[in-house]
This record gives structure tokens, sequence and C-alpha cells, in this order.
């Protein structure tokens, strides 16, 4: 079952991540900077806090572009 948890937690972040590039890509300024994709990688987790206090804002949202109204 642990692995079976770690493979959706996997899942997860690579969702995430690619869409956070995804956005990233379509603003003209990086996509002109970022010329060879090959090196891009949806895996990278830097970002997240795998271990440790977790603080949820609940009035605070990550902006992905989607429309939360509908």
């Amino acid at each position: 079952m642990p692995a079976l948890a770690l493979h959706l937690t996997q899942a997860a972040i690579v969702y995430i991540n690619t869409h956070m590039t995804q956005i990233v890509l379509r603003d003209s300024a990086w996509r002109d900077r970022l010329t060879d994709r090959r090196g891009l990688s949806a895996l990278f987790w830097t970002h997240l806090n795998l271990y440790g206090r977790f603080e949820l804002g609940m009035s605070n949202y990550l902006d992905l572009g989607i429309d939360a109204g509908g």
C-alpha cells in the first residue's frame, strides 16, 4: 500500500509541475529564452516540502489559470 501512495504522490507532482511549466511557457519572454526544451522534466521536486510541517492557508490558492467558478 505505501508504494501505491508514493506512486499517486509522484503522479500528482508530475501533473502540477507539467501544468506550471505550461503556464511559464505561455509567456513569450520565457518561451523565447527556453529554446532547447529537451532538458525540461516534470519530475523536479525542490519546491515541495515532503517532510515536516504543512500549513494550509485556506484563503490562498495556487493560480493555475483555471476558473474556480466553473
